[in-house]
């Protein structure tokens, strides 16, 4: 049988990892393994397959240098969040689109991966922690999520969208929540509007406890009283809402709810109640998402940049995995802008 050393001889093509697992005596996987740095390989393997890579001039391709230089070049996008929700709520649709856009001019593959119950966390921590992958975008963090502080423990760079708390020690986009809720508030007042109510989001999500506190300061702003009730950013969830609002407060003439897919759920229930958008009660949402256009009457909504707080998610997290002189930016918050439509 011809050895490697023989076919090279013959004017055979570039060396192929094989080979060099044939010319060491081992496995194409240890092979990787050495390639890669990996601490599960003997010190007399690992002088074998390097002493093999020398003899007969193996020059890993692209995929193999990125394991030599303990690189993936890929990004893993990951979403805390039941898949039922994920294709329901186009914010995450468009925090791909951006995250996606940010990438196109890189090698970096992106890789979303969908976090819904404690087997799948598992999953997920045994995939990052064979460092498949050079960072992580996540996405949709709530208060007492394990991951942050797993990735934290991998030592694997993260970029999260929405803080967890106002002091977040991980490189976070967010987008201003309070000063967004807070003019939705105010433009009801304008409005007229004085029994004023609000469909709050989960409050150990950051995000959503400072769009309650936006719609609390407009009120004393105001010297109007406050009407909360608490829902899951899910369409049933804004349903269950409005209908607790409407017992406990029934003179209300305006909601507040925290996102556009509350606010379609809302909407629902104050048509079953013959109550008319806007004139009876007058209805504002939050993201400015397609379902908000699509309302009827259209839905006025604080628009967030969802899709550039994917943009800028992905070059904050690339530049942690490109070293510069300068520290890299910690913490991004962009505006929001309140579009007004038929609902208020």
């Amino acid at each position: 049988m011809a050895t490697a050393r023989t076919a090279r001889g013959r004017g055979a093509g570039r060396p192929t990892l094989e080979e060099v697992a044939a010319r060491a005596g081992v496995g194409r996987g240890t092979v990787s393994r050495v390639i890669n740095g990996s601490p599960r390989v003997s010190e007399d393997t690992r002088a074998a397959v390097e002493a093999a890579v020398a003899e007969l001039g193996y020059v890993p391709n692209r995929a193999a240098r990125a394991l030599a230089a303990n690189r993936a070049d890929a990004i893993a996008l990951v979403v805390p969040e039941p898949e039922a929700r994920f294709f329901a709520e186009p914010y995450f649709s468009d925090i791909v689109r951006g995250v996606g856009a940010a990438l196109a001019g890189t090698e970096m593959q992106l890789l979303l991966t969908l976090v819904g119950d404690d087997r799948e966390r598992r999953r997920l921590a045994q995939y990052l922690g064979a460092h498949r992958v050079d960072g992580v975008l996540l996405v949709s963090v709530h208060a007492d999520d394990p991951l942050p502080e797993l990735l934290a423990q991998l030592g694997i760079p993260v970029v999260i969208s929405g803080r967890r708390r106002e002091d977040e020690p991980l490189a976070s986009v967010d987008s201003d929540n309070f000063e967004g809720a807070r003019g939705a508030v105010a433009h009801l007042v304008a409005r007229g509007r004085r029994g004023i109510a609000t469909i709050a989001g989960p409050q150990d999500v950051y995000g959503a406890r400072r769009r309650l506190d936006g719609y609390r300061a407009a009120l004393a702003d105001a010297g109007l009283r406050e009407c909360v009730a608490h829902a899951d950013f899910t369409e049933e969830g804004g349903r269950r809402a409005m209908t607790e609002l409407l017992s406990r407060a029934p003179d209300l003439d305006a909601v507040f709810a925290a996102s556009d897919v509350m606010a379609s759920g809302a909407r629902q229930i104050l048509r079953e109640a013959g109550r008319r958008v806007p004139e009876d009660t007058a209805l504002v949402g939050f993201d400015d998402s397609s379902i908000a256009r699509h309302m009827d009457p259209p839905l006025t909504s604080v628009r967030q940049p969802i899709e550039d707080m994917g943009r800028a998610m992905a070059e904050l997290l690339l530049t942690q995995l490109t070293p510069t002189p300068e520290p890299a930016r910690r913490s991004v918050v962009l505006p929001t802008e309140l579009v007004v439509r038929g609902s208020s």
